[in-house]
């Protein structure tokens, strides 16, 4: 490499072997010891950059108890709304929404509105359990404690505690203090039945369902049309709506309603996640598991039952059920490599070095506008491609300006100087923030709220990782800042780094992230670009391959095959879909927004008419990993023949039709090229010359 030294050649050449054999490891056999966290690789002393003063974060103590304020909080989790302005605004907790406000929860088996641009679910509470003759209604819940798979909200006033966790087909809750209790319906009650024992009521509802309720000990039951009221109990309830109106139904929930699940965590492992729930009563523990989940649940397991037979109605395909304590979920290992998977086509090189010497010639950090953390990212994201793909078609001559542009324009925002905008440590919630976003919400895209911390710090680290490799001694002068980067979203506890939350972004229940950070949003957490998370976790493998850090390449590379899975589980519409609605499967090729509890054609920024900016947003950037993420060409030729009918033909909007035809030329190479080669512009996410080295790369 012309801007290498000597030395650092030989520093380079010894770091080759070293990642030789771990990639070796990881993606042949399969790194399989679980991760630890310890890797000697990294920095001794974490590095934080300077406090932050912001003007537009929350208060986290409105909600959490006192005991998690020491310790930094989560900011895109799956009861994010349950600690956000007033706190009342419902969560979906599979397969029940719930909703807590005036000392109160409320239950809600949501129905579906369907129509051909979107999917949602429709929040009506079913069931309302407070105290009865609460003296103070107003007062709001507390978070007493979170997990990986549940959250415990308490209602002091009430005396009830909700172990709410996902996956249960139950809704359980302690009640103290010898309470009575209210059960309040919004349909009437149109009967409510007991057995011998006063432990097991059935109360049917004239919308014709059935919920039952299971007692810990016998409680006395009263009801008008609207309305149960119970006598003084102390003890655990628990209330599970019967879907199917059958015997068989009715015994599985009876079976399986003594053991409960208090709280539930999730230990990730290379190319594979362990679920493990805390469980009190007798018996064993019934769960229900989505789509993916059943897919990547382990055969060899013989430690769970699946239960197809018995289903709940979910938004993300029918939840069935799973009989055990703990789970073991396996996926594929993927290939995660600095350059393309199948290698070029030698032909295409001097086209290729063509393209390049025009691309690096437009490089000049001096002339960059934007301030933009998000936007700036992906400048440096873009200029590190141009130089491995120089290297992938043994083109030294422009490293050393490729490598001095990542330089120019990297180390402003790690050493703080760049003056407009940088980032900053946020020490209420715990993270980075920026400091144009601590005075205002909208800024960089809400990062300063944490909003997108996963896009805009993957393109940072995939910058960092490629200089790194270049320059491996520049890589070690800012090591400790690049890894406050990286760890910002892929931490995985306190033992690893005690600044940052666990996993910001990434939900090891859906196995995809969320980008909707301190938001309040009526259908929960969001996320539109699954490419841009994918990017995020594969620059976070490709940092540990830089530094020679196992375990980032097995956490990196883990995130990224479950995050790749769970991009073509729901956001990629194939037409035999038997998740969503025929109506919704039949106009839509891929998922625009996707929500907890909401499926949406539109994107932030553009119409749901615009196909072609819907499928670019799921493939930008186009890197060595997105031939693994759309790996089916039957799929890929049906989403390149919708998008193809909104691609504009004036050629002021050029942007985003290179990742149409990047797609295209899967299956249809040479006319693809063609299409790509007139271009006049690209995305800034993109160039002509990485547009040539993706389609050259067919073979």
């Amino acid at each position: 490499m012309g801007a290498v030294t000597q030395s650092s050649l030989h520093s380079e050449y010894a770091m080759l072997l070293i990642l030789l054999f771990y990639s070796f490891s990881v993606f042949v056999n399969g790194y399989n010891a679980q991760l630890t966290s310890n890797s000697n690789h990294r920095p001794n002393h974490h590095f934080l950059f300077t406090k932050a003063k912001s003007k537009v974060l929350p208060n986290p103590s409105d909600y959490f108890s006192s005991q998690l304020l020491s310790t930094p909080l989560p900011t895109n989790s799956f009861f994010q709304n349950f600690v956000l302005k007033n706190g009342d605004t419902p969560e979906y907790i599979q397969p029940y929404l719930i909703r807590s406000a005036n000392s109160s929860v409320s239950l809600c088996y949501p129905s579906q509105n369907i129509t051909s641009a979107l999917i949602e679910q429709i929040f009506r509470p079913d069931l309302t359990i407070s105290g009865f003759k609460n003296p103070n209604p107003t007062q709001h819940h507390i978070i007493s404690s979170y997990s990986d798979l549940s959250v415990t909200l308490d209602l002091p006033s009430s005396n009830l505690r909700f172990f709410l966790v996902r996956g249960s087909p139950y809704l359980t809750f302690a009640v103290s203090g010898n309470t009575s209790i209210s059960i309040s319906t919004v349909d009437p009650i149109r009967k409510l039945s007991c057995d011998s024992s006063f432990t097991k009521y059935t109360i049917r509802l004239r919308n014709r369902q059935t919920w039952i309720l299971y007692a810990s000990s016998p409680i006395h039951l009263t009801h008008n049309v609207s309305s149960i009221i119970s006598g003084g109990f102390s003890g655990v309830i628990r209330i599970a709506l019967l879907t199917i109106s059958d015997r068989q139904c009715e015994k599985i929930l009876d079976q399986y309603s003594s053991a409960y699940p208090v709280s539930g965590s999730a230990t990730l492992r290379s190319f594979g996640l362990s679920y493990k729930w805390d469980v009190n009563g007798k018996g064993k523990l019934l769960m229900l598991a989505h789509p993916l989940h059943r897919r990547l649940l382990s055969t060899a397991d013989s430690s769970v039952t699946v239960l197809d037979d018995f289903q709940y109605r979910s938004i993300d395909g029918e939840l069935v059920g799973v009989v055990g304590d703990s789970w073991e979920l396996e996926t594929n290992s993927i290939p995660i490599s600095w350059h393309s998977v199948k290698g070029l086509n030698k032909k295409s090189v001097p086209e290729i070095i063509r393209a390049l010497g025009k691309d690096v010639k437009t490089l000049n950090a001096s002339n960059i506008s934007t301030t933009s953390s998000y936007f700036y990212g992906k400048l440096v994201a873009r200029a590190a491609r141009l130089a491995l793909i120089a290297e992938e078609v043994s083109y030294p001559k422009i490293t050393l300006a490729v490598v001095q542009y990542l330089k120019d324009t990297i180390e402003p925002w790690l050493n703080g100087t760049f003056g407009a905008n940088g980032f900053l440590y946020d020490r209420k919630w715990g993270g980075l923030v920026t400091k144009q976003g601590i005075n205002d919400t909208t800024a960089d895209f809400g990062f300063g709220i944490y909003n997108d911390h996963h896009f805009h710090l993957g393109y940072f680290v995939y910058g960092i990782s490629v200089l790194t490799k270049f320059d491996p001694a520049w890589g070690n002068q800012y090591k400790k800042q690049a890894y406050a980067l990286v760890e910002d979203y892929t931490n995985l506890g306190l033992k690893q780094n005690r600044h940052y939350t666990r996993v910001r972004c990434f939900d090891f229940w859906k196995l995809h992230s969320w980008a909707a950070g301190l938001n309040e949003f009526p259908f929960g957490r969001n996320q539109e670009s699954t490419s841009e998370a994918i990017n995020a976790y594969y620059s976070a493998a490709l940092m540990g391959f830089a530094y020679g850090d196992t375990d980032l390449v097995s956490i990196g590379s883990t995130l990224t095959a479950f995050e790749m899975l769970s991009a073509q589980t729901w956001w990629h519409v194939k037409g035999d879909n038997k998740i969503y609605a025929p109506s919704f499967v039949k106009k839509n090729k891929v998922v625009g927004i996707l929500w907890s509890r909401k499926r949406d054609s539109i994107l932030w920024f553009a119409p749901a008419e615009r196909k072609d900016i819907r499928l670019g947003i799921q493939v930008l950037p186009l890197l060595p990993i997105t031939e693994v993420v759309f790996s089916d060409v039957d799929y890929v030729k049906e989403l390149v023949k919708w998008a193809l009918t909104s691609v504009p033909k004036n050629r002021t909007e050029e942007g985003w039709k290179g990742f149409v035809y990047a797609l295209e030329a899967i299956y249809r190479m040479k006319q693809a090229l063609k299409k790509v080669r007139d271009l006049s512009n690209h995305d800034d996410g993109n160039s002509l010359s990485n547009l040539l080295w993706w389609i050259h790369s067919r073979k």
